[in-house]
């Protein structure tokens, strides 16, 4: 803006000194012109005076006033005759020998010969007025009048001199003025533009300072009102936007906006979660090329087409995982009934679609296990209503094996209940400093008769270790663990029960001798009702929802628990307890 400034007072300043200049020149030339004029015709006069002088007396009685006349017009009087010899003159005025002047004349006649016209001409910076006079009516010779061009110069100087002193000073005040003029009416425009370009960057907080522009007082404040305007809809925007952002990114679903051309424009960070993914993979691409699975393309193809809003279950593998999704694929349709693109959302269900299994699963599993000791009481009951029950050795034997289906029914209905107590929220451990060597030994020593008849049970804790926790339910898991050993370790086998205390945790291990666990089953032991060896723990009188238990107690007490097995070679259930147990 300041270069716009300069070229327009530039343009004004050359303008109007060019006019000057030009009319400075003109007017010199005119005062040059008029001055020589005036010169020649006063020369003019001055030598028809003395030639009116010289054809009335003769030269012998004037010859002192042509000297006296010489000085007075400051110029210099030849007078020649007829033949143009020198008969006077006054000598010389101008720095021109009398040799140069006489030739000087000389070529004037030369190449002017007089008849009743005067002669002015320029030589040597001197003027030469010639004129002629005559006696009785015949030519008697010429008058010569010559001035040096010294006043000339003189007064041309002047007048130049007082034409550029006039043209400088109007100059100057042009300049000033037009600085002024230029300042009064630029600087607002400038204000104005400065802020015109901050708001076309994005800077709505710009604002031209409030003063006193007059004329330009509209702009001002148009472009204010303007900024004023932009920044409330920019604020408005930028709201609304932040608010679709955080609504896109942390929504739990999977979403994709494709745009009417097939591109992908948008993706969240739930849908690059879900299917781990890279945005440079997708984004910006035709959908077709983008996504992995048919079945997506199939279905956006189907929205392109029908132009419907569309819902698919569909079944998708994700890297090693197979995952259940919900698809909901609608196509975005703007003011005017114009095509914008379309939307999907993912919502992944494998949690529900597990939930749900595991639901048909535990109902199934519930109803096997209780069919089993109900089937034995009825069983029994009906053979010794029907009579044997007067055979006091069958009644006893029936009794006994009723006796235990109870007793296992009890055992599976108490299982159940715990297990549900410790899933529900409400569910909370009794915290408090527990010695965990002292508890394992009573645990040992309620499991060593059993085990001294035919397994090798050993126990090892060099040293008191105390943690956080809730006594009973310590027991609890150790109980199952060191059941699920017995159970499973052959005749001959060996169960050990090892405490240790490290830097950020406390382990307990227990391991056995016994069957083993084939790898593929390990991730499926802490799920209800499985078994590994379903005759073994059946006729064992296992519920299947002992390690189940477990993992919730360990995991209640922050911990967590890890298996290694190997089949026919035995297996290690660790427990890991923090150092640092939290009390809920």
């Amino acid at each position: 803006m300041t270069s716009f400034r300069s070229r327009l007072l530039f343009g004004l300043v050359t303008l109007i000194v060019t006019v000057l200049i030009c009319l400075g020149i003109l007017l010199g030339q005119l005062f040059k012109d008029f001055y020589v004029e005036t010169m020649n015709k006063r020369m003019e006069k001055e030598a028809k005076t003395v030639a009116i002088l010289l054809k009335n007396e003769s030269l012998d009685h004037i010859r002192a006033d042509l000297q006296e006349m010489s000085e007075a017009l400051s110029s210099r009087i030849t007078v020649l005759d007829s033949n143009e010899k020198t008969l006077f003159d006054t000598g010389h005025v101008a720095h021109i020998s009398d040799e140069d002047h006489e030739r000087i004349i000389r070529d004037i006649l030369h190449k002017n010969r007089l008849n009743q016209f005067s002669i002015i001409e320029k030589a040597d910076d001197v003027y030469y007025y010639i004129v002629s006079f005559s006696k009785d009516g015949q030519n008697a010779g010429y008058v010569v009048l010559s001035s040096p061009t010294n006043s000339l110069k003189k007064v041309t100087q002047q007048i130049w001199g007082v034409l550029i002193s006039s043209l400088g000073t109007a100059i100057i005040v042009i300049v000033l003025l037009g600085l002024k003029i230029t300042d009064q009416y630029m600087k607002p425009i400038e204000a104005a533009t400065k802020v015109a370009f901050e708001l076309a960057k994005g800077n709505y907080k710009a604002r031209v300072p409030n003063a006193k522009y007059n004329e330009t007082g509209m702009l001002v404040h148009s472009i204010n009102r303007l900024a004023h305007n932009l920044q409330e809809i920019s604020k408005a925007q930028e709201m609304q936007t932040d608010r679709l952002h955080t609504l896109i990114e942390n929504v739990g679903s999977g979403l994709i906006l494709i745009d009417r051309r097939g591109y992908i424009n948008l993706i969240n960070r739930a849908f690059k979660e879900i299917f781990h993914i890279r945005p440079v993979d997708y984004l910006y691409r035709p959908y077709a090329e983008a996504f992995a699975h048919k079945e997506i393309v199939q279905l956006v193809n189907e929205i392109f087409m029908k132009e419907t809003k569309v819902r698919k279950q569909m079944l998708l593998t994700i890297g090693i995982e197979r995952k259940h999704f919900e698809v909901y694929g609608a196509p975005i349709i703007g003011t005017n009934d114009e095509w914008k693109g379309i939307v999907l959302v993912f919502h992944d269900i494998t949690e529900l679609k597990k939930l749900e299994q595991m639901r048909k699963d535990f109902v199934a599993n519930v109803s096997h296990e209780l069919k089993t000791p109900i089937t034995s009481i009825k069983g029994f009951a009906e053979t010794l209503l029907d009579g044997a029950m007067k055979d006091e050795r069958t009644l006893e034997h029936f009794l006994s094996i009723i006796w235990k289906e109870s007793e296992r029914l009890q055992t599976l209905v108490q299982d159940l209940l715990d297990l549900s107590k410790i899933e529900q929220q409400e569910f909370q451990l009794h915290m408090e400093t527990v010695d965990l060597t002292h508890l394992l030994h009573e645990i040992a020593i309620m499991f060593q008769r059993k085990a001294e008849e035919n397994i090798d049970f050993r126990m090892h804790a060099a040293k008191s270790i105390y943690m956080e926790g809730d006594a009973n339910r310590l027991k609890q898991i150790f109980i199952n663990l060191i059941t699920n050993a017995l159970t499973y370790t052959p005749k001959g086998g060996q169960v050990e029960v090892i405490a240790e205390e490290q830097e950020e945790e406390t382990l307990v291990h227990v391991k056995d001798t016994g069957i083993g666990i084939e790898e593929a089953e390990i991730p499926r032991i802490f799920e209800r009702f499985y078994r590994v060896d379903k005759a073994r723990s059946r006729h064992s009188g296992g519920t299947g929802l002992g390690l189940a238990i477990v993992k919730h107690l360990v995991e209640a007490h922050h911990g967590h628990i890890t298996v290694k097995s190997a089949v026919g070679k035995g297996t290690t259930f660790t427990v890991h307890f923090p150092k640092q147990a939290r009390r809920d």
